[in-house]
């Protein structure tokens, strides 16, 4: 048996959709990683289908989106029914300043896209190697990994995260607590085809309550690229529970009945539903005749809903499913497990760079966990009671589903406040904005063009003073070497600023302004996860800045 002791600066667990979105912002970040995956190949299953706009937003700032939009299909709302009646009609339109609308796409294809960026990058998937055990030190993480073959090695590393879903290893290897319970109900899921007449584009919820207003008998239909393509699922029927022992499912990912850590939670071991079982849900629920074809993959799924009481310990951390479970309801839990990655990575590249002191890494706890509460709190909510029984207004209720509204003014990291109380903040989302023009392009851009392909923490200063514009600029400079980018207002005179070392964008369209809201000229912070750092006016700049690096205890390059 092999034995090796190698070196890299962090060893990400789990090769799904956040453990690949951790190791592709991680290398952005020029941070050297590996990710092991304990499966030989990618699962061929839709399981996590949904994509929200926030999530479009951060792969917008990788680079990678666009692969993304031409494999997706839009969601363009919800059909809503009860006892075979139409309850509701929900448009999933956003305002026109979002640049993306919520989109599907199966779980596997998500994968694929983040595994081709991430080989792009330099590293590659180490396929069928799981995580045995691990020990930690204050120094670091020895973690020891078993190959297919049964090869063994031993690997010291810095950091170690644990994307690593429901039942991870990582969490239970720290102890982690993972409170929470499980739905009693069983589920089927189906990839497959419908012939039906309902629009295209839409998701269909149909159900019967009982007598309490609960659900009752529930079927869920979400489009998929193809004609006619749906992912369902439904309430397992009595008969095909009880015949589960009967024929086991050998779906690598399947868990027991009973898993040993109690957490019932994903594909389970049993019977594999038929195209016959879903059709039954059909015949019974569907709002329209619809005769079902090409079933793609069926299984049976529980429902847990936890979270974990800390999202890591000393050099180690979790994200996704490994930190908290949850209903599928509003296709919260893959963007949310992104958002934690994003979140992450870019703290943890800092601190491998030695640019942040190791207490900055603190904060992504605080971020991360009260958005996991309270996403775990909503969909459970909502799986009870559906969506549309959501008491908040139709507008504030679709940007929180599509994570939109998602931020941490009360967190550690999150500035002063400056400026109008109704403008956006420090720790809220940096809004994209239309119509950036500059003197070459003959299109306009906006800012996620802006933005686009720039790893850390980038400036924007908006006003129209030569000399304040490059005092500000040169502040951002000395202060942590941060890149900074004018907005200058429409109809201000841009002759005298030729000289800035910086790129000059005009806000031809107002749009900046109207969203961003600047008290005169102003200052903003924008991190890499897209959340606005810092808001300061322009003849503070220096000092608002030393402030925003000093809560991430950055130390000047130029020191």
């Amino acid at each position: 048996m092999a034995h090796h002791r190698t070196t890299t600066d962090v060893l990400v667990v789990g090769a799904g959709p956040v453990g690949l979105s951790a190791a592709a912002e991680l290398r952005r970040h020029g941070v050297h990683c590996r990710i092991v995956d304990r499966l030989p190949a990618r699962l061929p299953y839709a399981k996590a289908v949904g994509i929200q706009p926030r999530t479009l937003e951060l792969w917008d700032r990788m680079g990678l989106v666009r692969a993304v939009l031409e494999a997706a299909v839009p969601i363009r709302g919800q059909l809503v029914y009860a006892e075979g009646v139409e309850r509701a009609r929900i448009e999933l339109e956003m305002p026109p300043e979002v640049p993306y609308g919520f989109a599907a796409l199966p779980q596997y294809e998500t994968e694929r896209l983040l595994e081709e960026y991430l080989a792009g990058l330099g590293t590659v998937v180490e396929r069928g190697t799981e995580l045995v055990s691990f020990d930690r030190d204050r120094d670091g993480v020895t973690a020891r990994l078993r190959t297919a073959s049964g090869a063994e090695e031993e690997l010291r590393v810095p950091y170690l995260i644990g994307c690593d879903g429901a039942h991870s290893v990582v969490r239970k290897a720290l102890g982690l607590s993972f409170e929470g319970g499980a739905f009693p109900e069983e589920y089927m899921l189906g990839d497959v085809e419908a012939d039906w007449d309902l629009p295209h584009g839409y998701g269909v919820r149909s159900g019967r309550r009982s007598a309490d207003g609960s659900a009752d008998d529930i079927l869920v239909c979400i489009p998929l690229p193809g004609a006619g393509r749906y992912r369902m699922s439904m309430r397992v029927p009595p008969e095909l529970s009880a015949r589960r022992d009967a024929a086991p499912n050998t779906a690598p990912d399947a868990s027991p009945d009973t898993p040993p850590d109690g957490v019932a939670h994903g594909v389970q071991a049993g019977r594999t539903p038929e195209l016959s079982d879903l059709q039954a849900v059909v015949d019974r629920l569907a709002p329209r005749p619809a005769r079902l074809s090409r079933l793609r993959w069926a299984s049976v799924f529980r429902i847990s809903h936890r979270i974990v009481d800390r999202y890591g310990e000393g050099r180690v951390f979790v994200a996704g499913d490994a930190a908290h479970i949850h209903p599928p309801t509003g296709a919260q839990g893959m963007n949310t497990g992104v958002q934690d990655a994003c979140n992450l990575a870019w703290k943890l590249a800092l601190v491998v760079r030695g640019e942040a002191g190791p207490g900055l890494l603190s904060t992504y706890d605080a971020e991360r966990r009260p958005v996991g509460e309270e996403v775990v709190g909503r969909t459970v909510r909502h799986a009870a009671h559906g969506i549309e029984a959501d008491p908040d207004d139709r507008r504030t209720l679709l940007l929180r589903e599509a994570q939109l509204l998602v931020g941490y003014r009360d967190g550690p990291l999150a500035g002063a406040p400056y400026g109008p109380s109704d403008a956006p903040q420090p720790g809220d989302r940096a809004p994209d904005c239309a119509g950036l023009t500059t003197p070459v392009a003959a299109f306009p851009l906006r800012l996620l063009d802006v933005l686009r392909g720039r790893a850390g923490h980038v400036v924007l200063l908006y006003g129209s003073d030569a000399a304040e514009l490059s005092g500000a600029a040169e502040a951002a400079r000395a202060a942590g070497g941060l890149p900074a980018v004018v907005v200058l207002p429409d109809g201000a005179d841009r002759s005298g600023l030729a000289s800035l070392p910086v790129p000059v964008y005009r806000d031809a369209a107002g749009e900046f302004a109207r969203l961003y809201l600047p008290d005169g000229a102003t200052g903003f912070v924008v991190r890499p996860d897209g959340q606005l750092g810092a808001r300061f006016p322009l003849g503070g700049a220096a000092a608002a800045l030393g402030d925003c690096l000093r809560a991430l205890s950055v130390r000047s390059r130029n020191a």
